[in-house]
């Protein structure tokens, strides 16, 4: 497994790589396919919580999904331990989770969550009631804060079991995927614990059409 420490606005010690590589040996017994891990420190010093300003970063790499975490305070070694904590949880909850799903199609606690009937929606007010606008292509009512973010996000048909797996590798509380067994673009979420749902979205000829129309 390499090690790689690298640091941005400061500068690391000799002796700080090295107890990174020796608490970092931790990780090869949660996850043997760990193939590199990438270590950064940034140092903030214009933040305005003084307790943050020194951020460690830790990125997995390996055979199956990047996993990464990152914590911050005022010593680097502080944040590291706590940014390691961060990732080694997420590791003994993905493979706990394979332990109690191993051998299942599905994990018991999945519940399929029917998408609502967009044609019985309530109607949106009108534009004399509330200001209108558009916002990155989208229209906004009101004067309410938005941020928005599109990111595209390259993914192969993978069974739902992958699919749990790479969100808790990665840390996230729904994962989007392309379901191998029903061919169509589909979310897992997290509800409780290891309660789990999964969202389907089933095209229609028209809807496809228009897809098609816009493109």
């Amino acid at each position: 497994m390499d090690v790689v420490v690298k640091s941005r606005h400061c500068s690391v010690a000799d002796e700080f790589r090295a107890l990174v590589e020796e608490k970092l040996a931790r990780l090869e017994k949660l996850d043997d396919r760990v193939i590199r891990v990438e270590v950064e420190v940034t140092e903030e010093p214009n933040r305005r919580q003084h307790d943050q300003a020194l951020c460690v970063e830790i990125t997995l790499r390996s055979k199956g999904p990047v996993v990464r975490a990152e914590a911050a305070s005022t010593d680097k070694v502080a944040a590291f331990d706590m940014a390691l904590d961060r990732i080694m949880a997420q590791l003994r909850k993905a493979a706990d989770r394979k332990k109690v799903h191993r051998g299942q199609h599905a994990p018991q606690s999945l519940r399929v969550a029917t998408p609502p009937d967009l044609g019985a929606a309530t109607p949106a007010a009108s534009e004399d009631e509330t200001d209108t606008r558009v916002v990155a292509g989208m229209q906004v009512q009101g004067d309410g804060p938005l941020v928005v973010r599109e990111k595209t996000h390259a993914a192969g048909p993978m069974t739902l079991d992958q699919a749990l797996l790479e969100m808790e590798l990665v840390g996230h509380d729904f994962f989007l995927f392309v379901d191998a067994e029903h061919a169509l673009p589909s979310v897992v979420y997290r509800r409780h614990g290891y309660d789990y749902g999964v969202i389907r979205l089933e095209t229609t000829d028209s809807a496809a059409a228009a897809v098609a129309a816009v493109g």
